[in-house]
């Protein structure tokens, strides 16, 4: 079921009644890269997805977004669905949003999943790569941003054997509002650093990572894992970065696991 909630476009899927699951995604993405996880999830989670501001049908508006922002929409969601200690699970860009929504308020939440993400903020190098990328999709266009940028998020075998699923994602890049995603590499831009309040999570937490992640690799996400006391942490093989759309079977596995382990024990 679809739904407009503070200019977002949300949409959940199975019985209000279970325990519910937010999953938050990566830039410059949608919602439907959690499509693997609801198909399998659904029957035993009530489960929420939406398009992050300025992304997929959500508003698009200037595109001065930053990431409180983005955590206020968040907010926004879980209270309009009134939904009890949701699981929240975030992958990239979506991780950033997750880990500042729990340190925000830890008491809305009942457990936290993070893929392929970190908690330190840009330091100068990572602020100049943005400002380029912005520059890039003023002067090249979204196409071009687009192309480049999904090149090193998939893992190379990925785009090689599975070029259906690699053309379907990168099409979505390629036909998102260019507003929204420059407001995107603003907002993850604008993040604060969230690594020492890693040590104060309580929550059960699990860390997934895809074994061949450029971006956020393996042992940089162990050492996350390693900073919250009640966590896991799986390397994913035969993926990069979207382990979830690379390698969904073994990341569906872990997260039922997760759940029935660690939040309905």
């Amino acid at each position: 079921m679809q739904k407009q909630i503070n200019g977002l476009a949300v949409y959940t899927y199975g019985n209000k009644k279970n325990t519910p699951i937010i999953f938050v995604h990566g830039f410059p993405l949608d919602n439907t890269m959690w499509k693997n996880q609801i198909k399998f999830l659904q029957k035993d989670y009530y489960c929420i997805t939406y398009d992050v501001r300025g992304l997929g049908n959500s508003y698009v508006g200037d595109g001065q977004y930053t990431m409180e922002a983005y955590v206020w929409d968040l907010f926004s969601i879980i209270n309009e669905l009134n939904l009890n200690k949701p699981v929240l699970c975030g992958l990239s860009m979506g991780g950033y949003i997750s880990l500042r929504a729990v340190e925000t308020n830890q008491s809305k939440f009942g457990g936290l999943i993070l893929c392929d993400t970190k908690s330190e903020a840009d330091n100068d190098t990572g602020k100049l790569i943005r400002a380029f990328k912005i520059n890039q999709i003023n002067t090249k266009g979204i196409e071009h941003f687009a192309e480049e940028f999904l090149s090193t998020v998939f893992f190379e075998d990925t785009i090689k054997n599975n070029s259906k699923l690699y053309n379907e994602f990168l099409e979505i890049a390629k036909s998102q509002n260019p507003i929204g995603v420059k407001g995107a590499l603003i907002a993850m831009l604008s993040r604060t650093d969230t690594t020492s309040f890693l040590e104060k999570i309580k929550l059960p937490t699990l860390v997934i990572c895809g074994a061949f992640d450029n971006l956020t690799p393996p042992v940089q996400m162990r050492k996350l894992a390693e900073k919250i006391k009640n966590s896991e942490f799986s390397s994913i093989p035969f993926a990069g970065h979207m382990s979830p759309l690379e390698n969904p079977s073994m990341v569906n596995d872990l997260i039922s696991g997760f759940m029935k382990r660690k939040i309905q024990s």
